[in-house]
Order: C-alpha cells, then structure tokens, then sequence
C-alpha cells in the first residue's frame, strides 16, 4: 500500500511540475535544450528550466584550441555554465538551433550528434557560428535527462561535414 501512495504521489509532482513535458521525449527535451539558452538581448533565461534537463551528475563540456593550439576543454556545472554564459547570452542576444541530427540508441542510453547555428537575434539572416553539441542521454524514471553536452565549433580549416547537416532521427 505504502508503494502505491508513493506512485501516485510521485506521479503527481512530476506531472505538476511545468517543466515535465520538456522530458517527456527525445525530441521535446532537445528542443527545450535549444529553447532556453535562446533569447534577445536583455531578455532573462529560465535556468530553472535549464536545470531540470539535467542529471544530478550533468556536466557541460567545450572543445576548443588555445592560442597556443593545445586543444583544450572547459567542464562545467549546469550551475557553472550558467554563470560563465549568461553574460553573453542575455548581454548580447543568443538563439541556437538545431539544423542537423544524427541519433544512436541502445537500451537506456542514447547519444545525440545535434547540429547547430547560432544568431545573435532571431531576425538576423546568417549565423555567426555553427558545430556540433554531442549529448548523451539516458531514459530513467519515465524521463529523459541530460547526462553530458560536448560541443565543438566548426572552423575555417574544419568545415561541417554535409552528412551532420541533415535530420536523422
């Protein structure tokens, strides 16, 4: 009896919470990924919202060269990303969106190639970056969470390639 109140109590907070059709599928919680760090200038984020897509041991990972051209890594917290980006991205204006996906699963555990373009503002025509966030998730307790992002922007020596610019579910 106890387990059934638990069930039904749990089941209740999780569908009470706004943010629960964000992790309902793959395709919502990516959306909601790209939605919430997305906005004008000035315009305040949902970190909560951000927060929620993410596993307690969630991190957030960049890739990039050093002047030296040491290729380098930052490992950041929900938390810390927020504090890193949020100066840029309400500062400046912010929109990324996904313009290509390359999807793997096996069992509990799938890994997202998730091509992006980033805007300063929505209404701008050309982007003034692209590359490839790779997140891995897993499907635990009737929701998607967010284990890890990495991302890596493309370069003038390493274009996209064209097969991570189509859809592939």
């Amino acid at each position: 009896m106890k387990s059934i109140l638990f069930l039904l109590i749990s089941g209740l907070l999780i569908a009470g919470n706004p943010y629960h059709k964000d992790v309902t599928s793959l395709d919502a919680i990516i959306s909601a990924l790209y939605e919430v760090i997305s906005g004008e200038k000035g315009e305040a984020r949902d970190w909560d919202r951000f927060r929620y897509l993410f596993h307690t041991s969630g991190t957030l990972r960049s890739v990039g060269k050093t002047k030296q051209g040491i290729i380098d890594t930052r490992v950041m917290s929900p938390n810390g990303y927020i504090e890193w980006a949020e100066p840029n991205l309400v500062g400046n204006g912010f929109f990324e969106r996904e313009i290509g996906r390359q999807t793997e699963t096996y069992r509990h555990v799938t890994h997202v190639f998730s091509t992006y373009d980033s805007r300063n503002s929505f209404s701008d025509k050309k982007p003034f970056a692209r590359g490839i966030n790779s997140i891995q998730l897993i499907y635990d307790n009737d929701r998607w969470w967010i284990i890890s992002i990495l991302w890596n922007s493309e370069t003038k020596d390493d274009p996209l390639p064209q097969k991570y610019l189509r859809m592939k579910k």
